[in-house]
């Protein structure tokens, strides 16, 4: 089987699945191998349920001729991915980072939208398996591609981008995420890095938050470079203020004037100026930039502000590391409002650092006055701290819906594997 041919059969059926459960009549099912599960098992089963082809990678039925075997079928998938990518001559916008590369993906998306055709990754399909399926699910319409890479080790955003082959990139910063696959930080910034490489070596074109001075030297010697940030770059804005949402006023490089999102934070303002040098970039009227910005509002558990009862609630919990909690609980701290509840979750992936990351977390939180604060499972159960304490986000929430919690503001933030969406059924 050559990718050619297989390729010739994308094309008649241009929708690919991986998971049976979310197959559709006509999809091929491409039979992939976890630690945990092995696709091949449900090949026949996904022909019975109407996908058109099955790839595999194991001999299950000789003389099927609507399975298709290949020698790994990862493999063969990202092989495809790059085969449909070598189809397009359009720009390739790859976004990598530790923190808000989801948010800037959807905000550059919504601003993209404005004037362009554009394809991008859905929620955040970001892996080895994610990356060649958004590139697979580009149609031939396409005007523009916007390609999300999250990484936890090295040489994993420089896999990616050998079968995506960006034109353009944003690394939205390199902070203290994943440290335990990457190596601590450096590691992380070359990781990370490994996109701006390859823009680099093939001429491209970076889009760079010129506020932070580690980013300068890792866009060395990139062919094209486009700033932004709060001063000495194309594009610089400044918060205006940031509760209930941010507000965002534009100084220099455009003329989106002052933009009022819906997003919770101030530590949202440079993935709202990257969204702006994008879409200033592509030539969006600053009109349209800002329309579209305002119109985005997030989802997902990714800084949502919710009211529940007489409560507002800071829902976060999407993600986290020691950067991006850091700052989600400062920016809290600064909101207007009454009997702050702070309630976290552990932070995970963090290596030989976590136990002195999340103590530091706990000395960040001690500086402030706070009505509650509760510390959920992870490497928190680990640590002193004179804070209310929870093996997981059951025992919380079951512990918070006894609170009956009224007139208060509450944050609610966690790595994903905490589940600290839980804790909103305390509310029903």
């Amino acid at each position: 089987m050559t990718i050619d041919f297989l390729y010739k059969v994308f094309l008649q059926y241009p929708s690919i699945q991986t998971d049976t459960r979310k197959l559709k009549p006509g999809d091929i099912f491409f039979a992939l191998k976890g630690d945990n599960f092995n696709g091949n098992s449900f090949a026949l089963s996904a022909l019975d349920h109407g996908a058109s082809f099955a790839v595999v990678d194991e001999d299950l039925q000789p003389g099927n001729d609507r399975l298709i075997r290949v020698d790994d079928v990862l493999i063969c998938l990202q092989q495809l991915a790059l085969h449909h990518r070598r189809q397009f001559n359009i720009p390739f916008l790859a976004i990598t980072g530790s923190n808000g590369k989801t948010t800037t993906k959807e905000l550059v998306h919504t601003v993209l939208s404005s004037g362009y055709r554009v394809y991008t990754t859905v929620g955040n399909l970001n892996n080895h398996i994610g990356v060649p399926l958004t590139i697979l699910s580009v149609k031939q319409d396409a005007e523009i591609a916007v390609v999300e890479m999250g990484a936890n080790h090295q040489k994993e955003i420089e896999s990616y981008c050998a079968y995506t082959l960006p034109t353009h990139g944003i690394i939205t910063n390199a902070g203290k995420a994943h440290l335990e696959g990457f190596g601590g930080v450096e590691g992380v910034r070359k990781g990370k890095g490994e996109l701006f490489d390859f823009l680099r070596e093939h001429q491209g074109t970076a889009f760079v938050m010129w506020d932070y001075d580690y980013l300068h030297k890792m866009s060395e010697g990139i062919h094209d470079i486009v700033t932004y940030g709060t001063k000495n770059a194309n594009i610089t804005g400044t918060a205006k203020r940031s509760e209930p949402f941010l507000e965002v006023e534009i100084i220099t490089g455009s003329d989106a004037g002052l933009i009022q999102t819906q997003l919770v934070g101030d530590y949202n303002l440079p993935n709202v100026l990257a969204a702006v040098c994008v879409g200033n970039y592509f030539k969006i009227p600053g009109e349209m930039i800002r329309n579209a910005i305002e119109a985005y509002a997030p989802s997902n558990s990714r800084s949502q502000l919710l009211k529940k009862g007489s409560n507002e609630v800071i829902l976060d919990a999407y993600n986290a590391n020691p950067s991006s909690m850091k700052a989600a609980i400062e920016n809290f701290a600064r909101l207007d409002g009454n009997n702050k509840i702070l309630l976290l979750g552990g932070m995970m992936e963090l290596g030989k650092e976590s136990i002195e990351e999340h103590e530091a977390i706990v000395k960040l939180i001690a500086q402030f006055n706070w009505k509650q604060v509760a510390l959920v499972g992870g490497d928190f159960l680990k640590v002193k701290h004179p804070f209310l304490q929870f093996s997981n986000s059951s025992e919380a929430r079951d512990w918070f819906s006894a609170q009956k919690p009224a007139g208060s503001t509450i944050l609610i933030k966690g790595s994903r594997s905490m589940k600290m969406e839980n804790l909103m059924d305390a509310f029903s």
